[in-house]
């Protein structure tokens, strides 16, 4: 795909504000929605991008809607609501240019929050009725990749519609796999979260351990990273657990909570085990219902060091 195309984005948030920057470096053409809860915009507006009032005039200038918003109730908010995102899916069908080859003349949605699958099957149905196409495209990194282009998505979509999209999605990522139908690529999220948060939540707890009883935090990174401790997530808490900076991890312990709570909810509906799950949870459930939702999830060291 060497065309252009017009990309509408409902939450510019810290993942968000990276995917439109990467999406402007790329060329295609920007409208977003004005909330809020934006990071600031005045570096997209100043590269062409254009604000708008409400998700339905987003769709209604756009191609393709990107959706980054927390989880599915706003995902559900966005698309469904009085002036929402599917009453703009049939508007400006003859104001699609370059992009009619790629996406046809049905506008695309994708979905880039974390969510239940269960839902996500659901939406996409709804989309349909309505005239569009849905697929879901979950991310993993942090907002410095999203930022320099270089996201992990995972994407769940009929194969030709993955094979469209594909050039679209690589504006803004590095690797893209297509994990099967709608609803696998937020399943394979759910996964991938909460093996990642499990194993923070257990570095965690190791940490809050060994401080209390006066082993260096060097000595401790050092073997936990030459052993079976070692990798990514040890990587991303390293900065905190020896200098205080949580910058290497910038997911708040509230995200973590609702991150975790969707997979239990996803193993439910599977009838699958969650007994480990369910004890995460509960750890991430008490430091939120202390008032610590809003700190980010390296802190969770200090916070179980100091009895939360």
């Amino acid at each position: 795909m060497n065309k252009h195309v017009h990309v509408g984005l409902i939450g510019v948030g810290l993942m968000g504000h990276g995917i439109a920057t990467s999406l402007l470096r790329a060329g295609h053409r920007l409208t977003f929605l004005d909330h809020p809860g934006n990071q600031p915009t005045d570096d997209l507006r100043a590269k062409g991008a254009t604000a708008v009032a409400c998700p339905r005039d987003v769709a209604t200038a756009a191609e393709v809607v990107i959706l980054c918003v927390t989880g599915t109730p706003q995902v559900e908010s966005v698309l469904f609501d009085e002036g929402g995102v599917v009453e703009g899916i049939g508007d400006g069908k003859e104001g699609i240019g370059d992009g009619k080859e790629i996406i046809g003349d049905a506008k695309v949605i994708i979905d880039c929050s974390t969510a239940i699958p269960s839902s996500t099957r659901g939406i996409a149905e709804r989309v349909a009725a309505a005239g569009g196409r849905f697929m879901d495209a979950a991310m993993t990194r942090t907002p410095k990749e999203a930022a320099e282009g270089r996201l992990n998505l995972i994407v769940g979509a009929p194969e030709a519609l993955f094979d469209a999209m594909h050039p679209l999605l690589a504006s803004f990522s590095e690797h893209i796999t297509h994990g099967g139908p709608v609803g696998s690529g937020h399943t394979l999220k759910l996964l991938h979260n909460f093996v990642s948060l499990g194993f923070t939540a257990v570095l965690a707890e190791a940490v809050a351990a060994s401080r209390r009883a006066e082993i260096d935090d060097a000595v401790l990174l050092e073997v936990l990273g030459n052993g079976g401790g070692g990798g990514v997530v040890l990587e991303r808490l390293r900065p905190f657990i020896a200098g205080d900076d949580p910058s290497g991890f910038r997911f708040s312990l509230a995200n973590s909570l609702k991150d975790v709570g969707y997979y239990q909810s996803m193993a439910g509906d599977l009838d699958a085990a969650k007994d480990v799950a369910d004890a995460v949870a509960s750890l991430y459930r008490q430091v939120n219902d202390q008032g610590h939702g809003e700190r980010l999830v390296p802190e969770l060291v200090t916070l179980l060091k100091e009895g939360a």
